[in-house]
């Protein structure tokens, strides 16, 4: 993957990002892949499942979290980032912090996923000096009050605007547009109907030109329509709302349990192959 063309990379099919939470915290397996050995551990069983990226996160975002400090989002990442440098598929780092950002791209990761959409002071400039991809996150508050009452007088056009907003911020400091991709941010400062809205227009979203991230995996959504209060219990649920999302323009897939993923994604692009429109 060239760090500046996203756009490129998802042009032949939808991709996989797996998600390898480096966290004692994080809502489905917080505490799993904490330590070092077993991070490397669950990094090389997605690469043999066909992952197309790595998502790398030090910080819970999931609803009620409390923040951590830059410098101990570094002491979690950095072992991990130094041992996958070098690693046959890209890697992405999932951060708000630039002290985060600077590091982890030092380290040789390829796209920077940020949940603030670059808003922390400093995060914009590090990300446009720096060659690599982003991924801009709508999130309505912040994971510590974002669930607690969350409003829009229209929830697809105020996502949609700000996202838009936030793109532009980034091609007016120079970035390349292909380099862009977008994420609705479902969950993240949103109820069912507004995740469920937001499902159903992402063709809408698609057409603005930026690959469209879909993170439904193992979300509360997910358990409410499968009445499975476990996370983990929750993989083939989520592997159906991937599929509605790749059917609605979506390119880039973030999930936990990427075996099932890769081989929708392979399925999914075979039959039809000649009619994606990215």
């Amino acid at each position: 993957m060239a760090a500046s063309d996203l756009r490129g990379w998802v042009r032949a099919r939808p991709r996989v990002l797996g998600i390898l939470n480096v966290t004692p915290d994080s809502f489905s397996d917080g505490g799993r892949f904490f330590a070092r050995d077993a991070a490397l551990a669950q990094a090389e069983a997605m690469i043999a499942d066909g992952v197309d990226m790595i998502d790398l996160g030090a910080e819970s975002t999931r609803p009620g979290a409390a923040q951590v400090s830059a410098a101990e989002e570094l002491d979690r990442l950095g072992p991990v980032l130094e041992r996958l440098r070098h690693s046959s598929v890209p890697l992405s780092v999932d951060t708000s912090k630039p002290e985060v950002m600077r590091e982890a791209i030092r380290l040789g990761v390829s796209m920077i996923n940020d949940v603030r959409a670059l808003r922390l002071p400093g995060a914009l400039a590090v990300a446009a000096n720096s060659g690599v991809s982003v991924c801009l996150m709508h999130m309505h508050g912040e994971p510590a009050d974002m669930q607690g009452a969350p409003h829009y007088d229209d929830v697809v056009a105020e996502v949609t605007a700000f996202l838009l907003d936030r793109a532009r911020a980034c091609t007016d400091l120079g970035m390349p547009a292909s380099s862009i991709a977008i994420d609705p941010g479902f969950g993240f400062g949103k109820t069912f109907l507004h995740n469920r809205m937001l499902l159903q227009a992402l063709p809408q979203l698609a057409r603005h030109g930026f690959p469209v991230l879909a993170g439904m995996s193992r979300k509360r959504m997910i358990g409410e329509l499968t009445a499975a209060p476990s996370p983990r219990d929750r993989d083939a649920g989520s592997l159906a709302a991937h599929v509605m999302a790749l059917d609605r323009g979506a390119r880039m897939l973030r999930v936990h349990a990427v075996k099932p993923a890769v081989d929708a994604v392979n399925v999914w692009t075979g039959l039809f192959e000649g009619e994606m429109d990215t």
